[in-house]
């Protein structure tokens, strides 16, 4: 308990500056009361942490990964290498890429309440079914050979129902929070929108790993399931869709639904006019791209650590042992930097950020393909990450509010997370069949070419075509403002 509890500390006083940091700024004015402020907190605080969990209930596959490439499967190689990590990663990537085509309707049909419930219960079941099928593996239980030797299946069904009911979540979040929140004090909430994401990758890795080490591998697939039920709960108690729904007084936004009080369009009608919108397009085109960048650092850095470990000695690095407490730190402080940047000095538009992380990122990638070898490595890829979550949170979080409107966000936000998790896709099937491949010694040790760092360039190179093409599609939204949608 005391070591989670000084993991904790430097986020806590992280959080702590940022609060006193964004409490100092000029305000923004929009009139809302004290009253209304702290209800707006009781709605979206609860609402944002189960998404953060929901992130835990995602990216838990990884940390289970270090387990499962240390046990034999069929045919004498890992349970779960690279390759087959790759493509369990990425059928569940691309699963929740298409689920827009669904979700997004149904959640500007029933509201993001109802979203974040059917998200938050779906994550838990699937999480606990992989949590039993490794409860079998570990202790051959019932249909243990078949769970082994049909491993990659079997993992890949349950997790790309995983990631079907975790798309909810975003969609949801985007959804009520588009009620809650005028357009000029929306960069404030990419902010908010990045610390939540800073703090799901933080639970999925560093917590994941503690309850690896600590309860077990089944625990890291049981844990987010008691997290999220308790979740659920608050969620039911405390999450209303709207100011009304709350005993608030609704206001308007300024959003591109404003002042449209007519009958919801059909989910056709929605999809042809978001489709139509060079300014979504061009904001999906970019999010694209950051899901290339984002996962591309975030899965495959401490697995190319671990497994060159014997020629560049990472493993035992700060950057290595704290992974998921760095990211979160550089999340938090890129999404607070985009979202104050955004709405202090940019008057709200989300374009010029975007364009200006990207060149972070565009330069970044150039650089680690000449030192992903050096220890240097490490503090790079934190820097990258700091700069895409903060361009993850402006867009996918504020622009959908924005250019979608709160009428017809769920649409939006699930077109735009959508190609996000369709560039993820992309980039797991891609770095599949371009990593080395590993082999176990009889002794069960790591062998073969994924040892050599040598064979691990494909890693750095293969991000600068996404951070190059995210730049040159981020500078075309740098005068984009929201404008009332119409269909045609």
């Amino acid at each position: 308990m005391l070591g989670w509890i000084g993991e904790l500390a430097p986020i806590l006083i992280l959080l702590t500056v940022v609060t006193v940091v964004i409490t100092r700024l000029p305000k923004i004015e929009v009139s809302h009361d004290a009253a209304f402020r702290r209800r707006r907190v009781m709605n979206w605080l609860p609402l944002g942490l189960t998404y953060a969990f929901l992130y835990m209930a995602r990216y838990n596959l990884k940390v289970s990964k270090f387990a499962f490439e240390e046990m034999e499967g069929a045919g004498g190689g890992p349970l779960m290498g690279n390759d087959a990590f790759g493509i369990i990663f990425g059928v569940g990537t691309v699963v929740y890429g298409l689920s827009f085509l669904i979700n997004g309707p149904l959640t500007d049909r029933y509201g993001g309440r109802f979203s974040i419930l059917l998200g938050a219960a779906g994550a838990l079941l699937m999480n606990f079914l992989m949590g039993l099928v490794t409860w079998s593996i570990l202790n051959n239980g019932p249909g243990h050979e078949m769970f082994s030797a049909k491993f990659v299946t079997v993992f890949s069904v349950l997790y790309a129902a995983n990631m079907y009911f975790q798309s909810f979540g975003a969609v949801a979040i985007v959804k009520v929070n588009a009620s809650w929140f005028h357009v000029r004090e929306r960069g404030v909430f990419g902010a908010i929108f990045g610390i939540l994401i800073s703090l799901g990758i933080y639970f999925a890795f560093d917590w994941s790993t503690i309850i690896l080490h600590q309860l077990g591998l089944t625990w890291v697939f049981f844990f987010p399931c008691v997290a999220l039920g308790l979740f659920w709960i608050l969620d039911v108690m405390l999450v209303r869709n709207t100011p009304g729904e709350a005993g608030l007084q609704d206001f308007d936004t300024a959003d591109a639904s404003s002042g449209d009080d007519g009958p919801p369009l059909g989910a056709v009608a929605v999809f042809k006019m978001m489709l139509r919108n060079p300014v979504i397009m061009t904001i999906a085109g970019v999010e694209f791209c950051s899901g290339f960048l984002r996962q591309a650092i975030m899965q495959w850095y401490r697995t190319f650590a671990k497994q060159t470990d014997e020629l560049l000695g990472l493993k035992e690095s700060f950057v290595y042992e704290h992974w998921g407490l760095l990211l979160c730190c550089a999340g938090i402080l890129g999404g607070v930097m985009a979202g104050v940047i955004s709405d202090h000095i940019f008057g709200s538009r989300r374009g010029p950020v975007a364009a200006l992380l990207y060149a972070m990122m565009l330069l970044g990638a150039v650089v680690l393909a000449f030192t992903y070898k050096n220890p240097i490595v490490g503090p790079l890829v934190i820097i990258m990450s700091m700069a895409v979550i903060g361009v993850h949170g402006m867009l996918s979080g504020t622009a959908s509010m924005d250019f979608g409107g709160k009428k017809n966000v769920g649409v939006a936000v699930g077109i735009i997370d959508g190609f996000v998790y369709l560039g993820t896709g992309v980039m797991s099937f891609t770095y599949a069949y371009v990593l080395p491949k590993e082999q176990l010694s009889e002794a069960g040790k790591l062998i073969g070419p994924a040892t050599d760092p040598a064979n691990w360039a494909a890693w750095p190179i293969a991000m600068i075509p996404a951070a190059l093409l995210g730049f040159i599609l981020a500078i075309r939204l740098w005068n984009a403002k929201a404008k009332k949608l119409t269909a045609s």
